[in-house]
């Protein structure tokens, strides 16, 4: 029989179980199981019906490698990743700086500039949507008052994309700006006023004092960002549905009508692997540049 300190530790350990218990049931059943089962799936020839659960290998890999469909959304993905990461973490940073000059009526700006974030994609795919209007939209109508010529923009394949970044960086960037403001922020004050006694303008002091400073929340926003538009879907789904012509359609988009369309859902299965693998390379540099920044 336990007495004493072996008592009271297994007491403790009894009392920490119990507290994680509801934690690891969650994480085991939402986590854990549909991740084995995922790949379990991908290694099978499931169908939406029901039909054919036998295990095929790695066919549908073989054929998700081979898939063009696949390449041509995974490049829309990629392309949309890098058009879009720019100016959300370029744009953020601008707004950030103006702000933290000290601009009156700063509660407005920052409610001005984080509101659209809080808005379900929904909805602001629905009013891109009536602005991108090429006969009753606002933005066609304003450029023919200078003689521009009407624009499809979410018509041409050319435009389409871009149509799609303008409304996400919109959307989203006010997340970016707060987390720029506040790295600001947080700079102390007494490096300013050293530089200013040194005779540094407020561009060398930007350059100098700020972007070093707020570099390792440079990385973060970078690095977020990329993982956030690599899982694009709403916005894209909402505005075009992957039109024109596949132009805009998203690899997770592709997943989804593999899936849910096509009734192939060992295959969408293998494919969300294969993007899943992707991210996973991303997380893992994630680490690899904060890891050295910390060090």
């Amino acid at each position: 029989m336990k007495t004493g300190p072996s008592l009271r530790r297994s007491r403790d350990n009894v009392s920490g179980w119990t507290f994680a218990a509801p934690f690891l049931v969650f994480f085991l059943v939402f986590l854990i199981w549909p991740i084995l089962y995922g790949f379990y799936m991908s290694l099978t020839g499931k169908s939406l019906t029901g039909a054919n659960d036998v295990l095929i290998g790695f066919s549908n890999y073989s054929e998700a490698f081979a898939d063009a469909g696949m390449w041509r959304s995974l490049g829309n993905t990629l392309y949309f990743t890098v058009i879009s990461t720019v100016p959300l973490v370029l744009v953020a940073l601008v707004m950030a700086a103006l702000l933290n000059i000290g601009l009156p009526a700063q509660w407005l700006w920052r409610l001005s500039y984080f509101a659209p974030f809080l808005l379900a994609s929904t909805v602001v795919s629905l009013f891109f949507v009536w602005m991108y209007n090429p006969q009753l939209g606002l933005i066609n109508d304003f450029l023919s008052k200078f003689g521009i010529p009407k624009i499809g923009w979410l018509n041409d394949p050319n435009v389409a994309m871009w149509s799609i970044v303008i409304a996400t960086l919109w959307w989203t960037v006010g997340f970016n700006f707060l987390l720029y403001l506040a790295a600001m922020q947080n700079i102390p004050a007494q490096h300013y006023e050293a530089a200013s006694l040194d005779g540094a303008g407020a561009w060398r002091q930007f350059f100098s004092i700020t972007l070093p400073q707020i570099t390792p929340t440079t990385v973060m926003i970078v690095l977020l960002q990329i993982l956030a538009s690599l899982k694009v879907f709403d916005q894209i789904y909402q505005m075009t549905s992957g039109g024109p012509g596949g132009s805009t359609r998203p690899v997770v988009q592709y997943i989804f009508e593999t899936g849910f369309t096509g009734y192939r859902l060992g295959y969408s299965a293998a494919i969300s692997y294969i993007f899943f693998g992707l991210i996973v390379l991303v997380s893992a540099l994630q680490f690899v540049i904060t890891r050295r920044r910390s060090a």
